[in-house]
């Protein structure tokens, strides 16, 4: 049975009424998007969307690394916006991150966004299993990934960033579906298990076309070495949350 809760050094993640759990790619990801997410107009207010927020795991991880932003979580599964909106109110930057309970499809927002963040779901067109509310969770029945870049094109400043958590396996699909909604991809980080494992998920910087070629910074990372510890890598990234790092 997984835990109801994930300690963090400064708070608490509740997750027994929500379908997503806690996972360490998605720490991962929360890090490394915080820490590209700093180095952007660090002197002004920045504001933020995070899509699908589930827990409000991600909009919390950025919030404790970024002073200047105003975050807006959307989620529409009732249960997973309860939860978040508790672990929200919880949390030392309640007053920084706004709850929203509605479709990411259907928002109406006079707010265009600095930075657009999601975990989005992973295993579209895939099998499915009994479980209605993993279902729209993993398998984007409610958000396909062309409704997502939708969604970030709506909504995303001029000059502004996104920033994507994917399975690798799809990893040309995307690239491609990006291309053609005319953005460009300014980083790329690969993520391993371990070295002796292949791929399994991306981390992924992008940003709309302007017309100017754009280099992509291509990286790697893998979460553990071969004696089963954290790599530096690693580390550098969660030492600032992880209660044991």
């Amino acid at each position: 049975m997984s835990n109801t809760y994930f300690r963090f050094k400064q708070f608490i993640i509740h997750q027994d009424r929500t379908a997503m759990k806690v996972t360490t790619d998605a720490c991962l990801f929360g890090a490394w998007l915080a820490g590209k997410a700093k180095s952007q107009r660090i002197n002004q207010r920045l504001q933020v969307l995070d899509i699908g927020t589930g827990t409000g795991l991600l909009a919390l991880m950025l919030a404790q690394k970024i002073k200047n932003a105003d975050i807006h979580a959307i989620e529409v599964d009732d249960d997973s916006f309860v939860q978040a909106k508790e672990n929200i109110a919880a949390s030392p930057w309640s007053g920084r991150v706004t709850i929203l309970h509605d479709d990411a499809r259907t928002l109406r927002s006079s707010t265009k966004y600095d930075i657009i963040i999601s975990n989005p779901p992973f295993y579209e067109k895939e099998l499915k299993g009994s479980d209605a509310k993993k279902n729209i969770a993993h398998h984007d029945e409610g958000l396909l990934f062309p409704d997502l870049m939708g969604v970030i094109k709506n909504n995303l400043n001029p000059g502004g960033h996104f920033y994507l958590l994917l399975p690798y396996k799809r990893y040309d699909e995307i690239r491609k579906l990006l291309f053609d909604q005319e953005f460009d991809i300014t980083g790329l980080v690969l993520v391993r298990q371990t070295m002796r494992h292949d791929y399994f998920r991306f981390m992924l910087e992008g940003k709309s076309k302007t017309g100017t070629a754009v280099e992509t910074n291509l990286e790697e990372i893998a979460i553990k070495d071969e004696n089963e510890n954290y790599t530096p890598g690693f580390v550098n990234l969660l030492e600032d949350y992880y209660l044991k790092l």
